[in-house]
């Protein structure tokens, strides 16, 4: 007689407990994903100052400045991207960078960023293309 009573008051506790449990978690990962997305943004944008006619130091400086704040947020695959094309630009300090080294590169990170964002993407860094815009 008594577990005809505690029974379903167990049970709705233990359903009302999980449905929470479930709903914070799915709120604390859109909100992880919203402000990763907007991060990645902002550092997609600076990447300008690395291609092409747009290419400048301010843009660059501005990119390192988010590239340090996004090891609290990055994936270890777009930390590594980002490391990668670092040590290119620090290789080629006196030297022009070779423009398919440097796509791939930049490719790569974009690559990285979409993967942590949507779990699995089928492009690689020759999807990116980068347009210059002539003013």
């Amino acid at each position: 007689m008594s577990a005809s009573i505690f029974l379903p008051i167990i049970t709705a506790i233990l359903g009302s407990y999980l449905t929470y449990f479930f709903t914070a978690k799915t709120k604390k990962n859109d909100a992880i994903i919203k402000y990763k997305e907007e991060k990645y943004s902002n550092l997609l944008l600076l990447l300008q100052g690395f291609v092409g006619s747009t290419a400048n130091s301010e843009t660059k400086k501005k990119f390192f400045e988010e590239q340090y704040k996004s090891w609290l947020y990055s994936s270890d695959e777009v930390v590594e991207a980002i490391n990668k094309m670092v040590e290119l630009v620090i290789q080629s300090k006196s030297t022009p960078i070779d423009p398919e080294e440097g796509r791939k590169a930049v490719g790569n990170i974009i690559v990285a960023m979409r993967k942590d964002l949507l779990g699995n993407s089928k492009l690689d860094f020759s999807s990116f293309r980068y347009t210059d815009v002539v003013k």
